[in-house]
């Protein structure tokens, strides 16, 4: 980016270099730095902005390769980005009142020998709508452990245990399961946003660490591109939730 901005110095400057103090070229080279940033993110801000406004306010939408030896702004939306993939597997995994043997996939068994899918010890049958069948055959040492799983899941189960055979009788889904399921829909959704703000402060203060060689302007209007992130994130959380909730409650 260094050589780029040498390329577009004026001619004076260059005429500086040969003749001034290296002390004195340097100074003017982080000015001519903070110069191209601040003319060439307000120009691009001005042409955005110009095109529309979300909720009162102008749209920062700051070309990438512009700051990108500030700061990588692809990588953090992709790392908040993930965040909501996270929270989609949530909601697949904790939320679920199907009847088949998938809803125990996100079930993990803590064993002697380690941590493992339930669906990886037993064998998970449908006797009927309103019983699944866990055979431990293959891990008969296991059993217990996977009995008391099944009852620590927040899925409202009472595993019986018949030998090798674990009967797990399915569990009316009433009004107050639901509830209690979109009470943790919430708690899932809270807890995601908070990582997105982790990810939002830690870019900021990242940002901040170019405060000596790159102008305030530029700072503020990258700070704002993160913050514009994180509520576009916050706003797409929010709408998982209601359509999550309104499944949970038909």
């Amino acid at each position: 980016m260094a050589l780029k901005c040498v390329g577009r110095l004026s001619p004076a400057l260059l005429h500086l270099r040969s003749t001034a103090a290296p002390c004195v070229w340097r100074t003017a080279l982080v000015v001519s730095q903070q110069e191209h940033h601040r003319t060439l993110l307000s120009r691009h801000l001005a042409t955005k902005s110009s095109k529309g406004k979300t909720k009162g306010q102008a749209r920062v939408n700051i070309n990438t390769a512009l700051v990108e030896d500030i700061i990588n702004l692809k990588d953090v939306e992709q790392d908040m980005k993930n965040v909501i993939d996270s929270l989609k597997e949530d909601f697949n995994k904790n939320l679920s009142i199907r009847t088949s043997p998938s809803a125990f996939d996100h079930i993990i068994v803590k064993t002697k020998d380690g941590k493992f899918p339930l669906s990886h010890l037993g064998q998970i049958t449908l006797k009927s709508p309103r019983l699944f069948v866990i055979n431990m055959a293959s891990f008969p040492e296991s059993t217990d452990a996977v009995v008391n799983a099944l009852r620590q899941s927040q899925m409202n189960l009472n595993p019986e245990l018949d030998g090798t055979l674990i009967r797990v009788p399915v569990p009316p889904v009433t009004r107050e399961h639901r509830e209690n399921l979109t009470k943790l829909a919430k708690q899932l959704t809270n807890k995601a946003k908070d990582s997105v703000r982790k990810i939002r402060s830690g870019a900021v203060q990242d940002v901040k660490k170019f405060k000596a060689t790159v102008s305030e302007d530029t700072i503020k209007l990258i700070e704002k591109q993160i913050q514009q992130m994180t509520d576009d994130v916050s706003a797409e959380m929010d709408k998982q939730l209601a359509s999550k909730t309104k499944e949970l409650l038909e």
